[in-house]
């Protein structure tokens, strides 16, 4: 019998209830939400259905997901529903990656004001190429981007930086025609860089002028501000890390890219080694270096393995997945739908599923996609299982105490 796969929930429930007893008072409830949603995703406490086979009647019992950002198991299919809708957007053009990352300094700063220092990075980026882009010195043009923000290396330290695919040209300024970069060139990485530095510089002059910054422990003496800005002013003369991979092959190759990260978390469950109460082991790999010897493997003390998790959550509302220039949300079907004119591309025959001609109270009891485990038939929704009631103390208001 094939032994089961080790899973980050795994983790969670084995050592969660002793972490959070030794950390009380200093986690955040998003943090401990977080922490609940992974430790009963897919079990009894969320409910489920039983799927009964038409052929041979064997019942199948299936529990419900906890469809949280962060949760190893539920991104999978995200992916897939949020990549379906971006096959009808792609264009018949060059894709390019770019990714822009923060000085350590920076980020150890944007550890502590993860809101504001997120936005910031991805807001920062995104208008670094729009603004290039536009610059008839180089491009001319109206881009679209996609960005993706990711906030830790392979070891699951904290290292904030924007993954962008961007289409290989624009839109000329009046919409008339569409303006191609070169076959293997987008856009000059020294520029984008010392703009990028800029205008994060400047995000963070007045973010801190705005009084929206928090510093603590060792950074506590930058809420002064000659001290902060005494703090920045070597960062203005370092090169900033914007780097440009080499364009992607075909619209197949963008789709099979996107996928591996935009709906990525800080560690996938098939990363996962062994665990016990004392250590976690785990895959990495070193980008250092060049070969056989980048993939190697990290034990780290259960505990500082679910700190290391945990720093990735992001805070409520926060968006990791942005659109920008003639992708942004506000008229990005109307963009493409003219860019696709232009370039004499067909349009996409994409069609949504969720509209109320598909809900229908008579219709027979779902169908699963999955077969039958014993002969292969199909499957038949029979019944469902309410999730588990949880007993709450009564509220603490004041007005409720009247």
């Amino acid at each position: 019998m094939p032994q089961s796969r080790l899973e980050v929930a795994d983790i969670f429930r084995a050592n969660g209830a002793t972490w959070r007893a030794r950390h009380a008072g200093h986690v955040s409830l998003d943090k401990l939400k977080v922490m609940s949603a992974i430790e009963r995703c897919r079990t009894a406490a969320l409910g489920g259905h039983v799927a009964r086979c038409e052929d041979c009647g064997h019942d199948q019992i299936s529990y419900n997901s906890c469809r949280n950002r962060h949760c190893p198991k539920c991104q999978a299919g995200a992916a897939k529903a949020w990549l379906a809708a971006r096959e009808a957007e792609l264009l018949p053009v060059r894709y390019f990656h770019l990714v822009f990352t923060l000085p350590k300094l920076i980020a150890d700063i944007a550890h502590q004001n993860k809101r504001e220092l997120y936005s910031l990075l991805m807001r920062a980026s995104a208008n670094t190429v729009i603004r290039i882009a536009a610059d008839s010195k180089h491009l001319g043009a109206r881009v679209g981007i996609t960005s993706v923000l990711h906030t830790w290396g392979s070891a699951m330290t904290h290292h904030p930086h924007v993954h962008m695919i961007v289409p290989g040209g624009g839109l000329s300024a009046d919409g008339t025609k569409w303006i191609a970069c070169r076959r293997n060139f987008f856009l000059s990485v020294r520029v984008l860089s010392r703009l990028y530095r800029r205008l994060i510089l400047d995000g963070l002059a007045k973010l801190h002028d705005a009084k929206k910054r928090h510093f603590f422990g060792k950074h506590a003496e930058l809420g002064d501000r000659a001290a902060f800005y005494a703090f920045l002013q070597p960062l203005r003369k370092i090169d900033w890390v914007v780097y440009a991979k080499e364009p992607f092959a075909g619209p197949k190759a963008v789709l099979a890219h996107l996928s591996r990260y935009t709906h990525r978390i800080a560690i996938s469950n098939s990363r996962l080694i062994h665990f016990d109460e004392h250590s976690v082991t785990f895959r990495v790999k070193d980008y250092r270096r060049i070969g056989v010897g980048r993939h190697t493997t990290m034990t780290l003390a259960t505990s500082e393995f679910i700190r290391r998790f945990l720093i990735h959550v992001l805070p409520r509302g926060q968006h990791r997945i942005r659109h920008y220039g003639f992708f942004g949300n506000g008229n990005r079907a109307a963009n493409i739908a003219r860019i696709r004119q232009l370039l004499g591309a067909k349009t996409s025959d994409h069609r949504r599923y969720d509209d109320e001609s598909h809900v229908n109270s008579d219709e027979p009891p779902r169908a699963l996609a999955l077969p039958c485990p014993c002969c292969g038939g199909q499957l038949i929704i029979a019944e469902t299982i309410a999730p588990a009631q949880h007993t709450r103390g009564p509220p603490k208001s004041k007005r409720a105490a009247a």
